[in-house]
């Protein structure tokens, strides 16, 4: 059964527009932790606002972020049955590219997470497994959410999810892509560490 056009449409901005909400930015504003784009490395994602010093900030920052990729992927499948991969991609890209913030949002990880989960929780959990093992192991923060979105296309291969793989495939090779930054610092020994100093 073929989706609309115009569905399809609806799915992609209404999804786009939940993703683009800055929820980092958003919490430590109303907190009087100011603008966090002049914070640590200006990223709006819950890394950021731990540079705060305000760590229930950043903890909600990142469910809040991982709970609007999932609830994307929820309301397409309730609404538009069969467009669930079209919302998780345009819910990482709103993230990313938030247009109320001039396209320079986050990079992805945790609402790649969200999106993963609302797509199949089993995808889900092997992405957290992989994000808080690799952290736990490295305490190196982009290193955990690089490592968990190559994963999720691979668990979905292996869990009988197959019809997400590819668009786990692009949100990986997008998040990777955001974190060029971080790869050339991890390659140099300079990537910082969760709670290093300066």
């Amino acid at each position: 059964m073929s989706i609309p056009f115009a569905s399809m449409a609806a799915v992609f901005v209404a999804a786009y527009l939940l993703g683009s909400v800055p929820f980092g930015l958003l919490l430590t504003r109303a907190s009087g932790a100011g603008d966090l784009r002049a914070i640590g490395s200006g990223n709006i994602g819950a890394t950021n606002v731990l540079r705060t010093g305000r760590k229930g900030l950043a903890a909600a920052t990142l469910l809040l972020d991982l709970a609007k990729g999932a609830a994307a992927v929820l309301l397409a499948r309730a609404l538009f049955p069969g467009t669930e991969a079209l919302a998780a991609f345009a819910a990482v890209i709103g993230h990313c590219f938030p247009v109320w913030l001039r396209f320079n949002g986050g990079k992805g990880v945790a609402t790649t997470m969200g999106v993963a989960l609302g797509l199949a929780w089993p995808i889900g959990v092997v992405y957290a497994v992989v994000w808080l093992g690799m952290l736990a192991a490295t305490r190196i923060s982009s290193l955990g959410g690089m490592s968990a979105v190559v994963a999720a296309p691979v668990a979905a291969l292996l869990t009988g999810h197959g019809a997400y793989a590819v668009v786990l495939a692009l949100l990986a090779l997008l998040v990777l892509w955001l974190h060029r930054a971080n790869i050339a610092r991890l390659r140099a020994g300079t990537e910082p560490r969760i709670g290093q100093k300066g």
